[in-house]
């Protein structure tokens, strides 16, 4: 069993920047990938970026292209998400996921066996 704990959500204003943590912890062997979501409440999840963790490529979702980087960070097992210039449409509860035996179509949750509980990010105008 893999546990996922996000931390580093909070309320910023429009132009700023958060970096988002995922730390992965319970399992020995390393993820095929890891990746972050969005959703809110009522809406469907949708896909944020994504990273291959043995060779490090890197997936972005369209809306966040040039402002957000995700990298990890195998020694300690732990993904970020750096988001800069933040929108308030960026506005959102933040998941990371991974999988161990999935990424076949890295935007799709299915993909993926392994969520955290969550962090908000708020970005006011």
């Amino acid at each position: 069993q893999v546990q996922l704990v996000e931390s580093g959500g909070g309320l910023v204003q429009a132009g700023g920047s958060l970096r988002l943590s995922c730390a992965a912890s319970g399992r020995t062997s390393s993820p095929v990938l890891m990746g972050w979501f969005r959703q809110a409440p009522g809406k469907e999840r949708r896909f944020v970026a994504a990273i291959k963790w043995r060779r490090g490529t890197t997936y972005y979702a369209d809306s966040v292209k040039g402002r957000f980087t995700i990298s990890r960070d195998i020694a300690k097992n732990t993904m970020y998400l750096q988001m800069n210039s933040l929108k308030p449409e960026d506005t959102d509860v933040y998941y990371c996921a991974s999988t161990h035996s999935g990424g076949a179509v890295v935007q799709r949750g299915q993909e993926y066996d392994y969520w955290g509980q969550g962090t908000q990010v708020t970005v006011t105008s």
